[in-house]
């Protein structure tokens, strides 16, 4: 059992713990054995309790042997989680088979391994679950130990009650399955898109790491340089005229001077950085995200209009990529030509992007941004060299301007015109504040020696 369990699986992303499955078949156990020791030695009803606690005691060994020869957090293979469900199936379809079959109001928990698989397992092994449960719910209809009841009386239902139960029952089993598979797939998708948020941006974030090494290091061989000169000064003093090792100290001079104006310019990376680097205008920014897209066929038309001065950010790597892939895919499904609009006031920034495709498809604009959720056609239909989507470069796209403090809105453009329209906002404080943070963290860096 060792190799399947650690084996390796495609979903393995979705494995249990085997801790859950055992804390859950504990909790299983404690609520069957309370139930039977109630019916058979509270209300006195005629049970055969003995078969009963056997099949609660065959789980509760399953557990103490599981947690003997595996550790608790280990991630079961989903196969092998599989075959535990399905045993928890049987083990409560026995219970059932002694206790009255779908007459008994427990019969209800069948659905409790289903909703477990759906939220962690793939589908097929869920659909195999669920024909077990559906297997056993219309056996237990048939086949089953009368109904425990008062002493001289039987409880009988009738057919058509028990058929009504085995509808109920199976109705229930598809809704919640399906429902707990749509949570989970949700949820599953959202953390790999943030996953992937975080991997687009990790370049970024290491590049900045390096500036601030760099001033450490301008720092840091700032002194020694400095007393490299001073010594290579003094000897220059002190020998005499025509020495032949003059010229080795004044080149050592001129070397360490190289090396302070090196230093020098590592640190102006981070600490003062050049105008065009530092702080972006809003013309700027458009012509950074506009110029990789500019050979593709496609013409990239910029107009800017605006009350007051330009507005001015720092450098954003986050906005230069989301704008930047809000561009590539106006520039992917235009046919001819993409519009971006740039427009300002004293209290906003906007800027519109526009080309002349498709648009957006109207069943899906609502929900445009979600992970996963794309108009781009899948790879088994979409035409010979052009490539399917995930709908993630969207996702990062928006999360990424988001978090500048901008909102994004999509429509489509109005007749007979075709195509669609992105329009970011920000409030203008926002959109300068990114400049000021930079020139806060500038200011913080420390200088050269």
């Amino acid at each position: 059992m060792s190799p399947a369990l650690e084996g390796d699986s495609g979903f393995s992303g979705r494995r249990l713990r085997l801790s859950t499955l055992v804390n859950l078949r504990w909790l299983a156990v404690t609520g069957q054995a309370i139930a039977v020791v109630i019916v058979a030695y509270w209300f006195e009803f005629p049970l055969r309790a003995g078969w009963c606690f056997l099949l609660i005691a065959m789980s509760a060994w399953l557990n103490i042997g599981l947690r003997i020869r595996f550790p608790s957090t280990l991630r079961v293979d989903p196969n092998w989680a599989t075959v535990l469900l399905g045993y928890d199936i049987l083990q409560l379809a026995g219970l059932l088979y002694l206790t009255g079959g779908l007459q008994n109001p427990f019969a209800i928990l069948l659905l409790s391994p289903v909703t477990v698989s759906a939220t962690t397992l793939a589908p097929d092994k869920t659909f195999l679950l669920g024909c077990l449960v559906l297997a056993a719910a219309t056996g237990l209809i048939f086949v089953h130990e009368p109904l425990p009841w008062f002493p001289g009386e039987s409880f009988k239902a009738p057919l058509h009650y028990l058929g009504g139960v085995w509808v109920a029952l199976v109705s229930s089993l598809v809704f919640i399955a399906f429902y707990a598979f749509r949570v989970a797939e949700e949820a599953r998708q959202l953390s790999d898109a943030l996953a992937a948020t975080a991997l687009v941006l990790q370049r970024e974030q290491h590049l900045s790491a390096l500036d601030g090494l760099a001033a450490a290091a301008a720092h840091e061989l700032g002194t020694p340089l400095a007393t490299i000169a001073l010594v290579a000064r003094e000897l220059d003093r002190e020998l005499p005229p025509g020495d032949p090792h003059g010229e080795d100290v004044r080149l050592i001079l001129s070397q360490s001077q190289r090396c302070r104006e090196i230093l020098g310019k590592l640190t102006s990376l981070s600490s003062e950085p050049e105008e065009h680097l530092g702080r972006m205008p809003l013309s700027h920014i458009l012509e950074e995200v506009t110029a990789p897209h500019r050979d593709f066929g496609v013409a990239i038309v910029v107009e800017k209009k605006g009350v007051g001065p330009e507005p001015v950010s720092g450098r954003n790597p986050g906005l230069l990529y989301g704008l930047g892939n809000l561009v590539e895919n106006a520039v992917d499904f235009a046919e001819s030509a993409v519009h971006l609009e740039a427009s300002w006031t004293e209290s906003t920034v906007s800027i519109v992007i526009m080309d002349d495709g498709p648009g957006f498809a109207p069943e899906i604009i609502d929900r445009i941004g979600e992970p996963y959720v794309t108009t781009r056609r899948s790879e088994a239909h979409a035409p010979s060299g052009e490539h399917g989507g995930l709908g993630l470069g969207f996702f990062i796209a928006k999360t990424l301007i988001e978090r500048s403090g901008a909102r994004l809105a999509l429509a489509n453009r109005r007749g007979p015109e075709s195509g669609a329209i992105v329009t970011v906002t920000w409030p203008r404080r926002d959109f300068e504040a990114a400049e000021s943070a930079a020139a806060t963290r500038r200011s913080g860096l420390i200088q050269p020696a």
